[in-house]
């Protein structure tokens, strides 16, 4: 299994020390484990439903752009 040296906030190291110490987790390391599947898990799920959400065939910015930034000249005859 690899192993990584990671630098943490003294906050987040203080979260994952009560978290251990409240018996959330056995130890420090199956807490870290465990938190960053638990981020990378929540970050996938977020990064497919941002996708799905320009998917939904009802011409999202993906598909035409934003039109606030397009030089399209038409007019519709709508006028205020």
């Amino acid at each position: 299994m690899p192993t990584y040296e990671v630098s943490l906030p003294d906050q987040m190291e203080s979260k994952i020390t009560r978290v251990v110490q409240e018996g959330e987790f056995l130890n420090r390391e199956q807490a870290i484990e465990e938190l960053l599947s638990r981020g990378i898990s929540v970050y996938n799920e977020t990064q497919s439903t941002t996708e799905e959400e320009f998917d939904d065939g009802l011409g999202g910015v993906d598909d035409y752009g934003d039109p606030a930034l397009r030089d399209d000249s038409v007019d519709d005859g709508h006028t205020f």
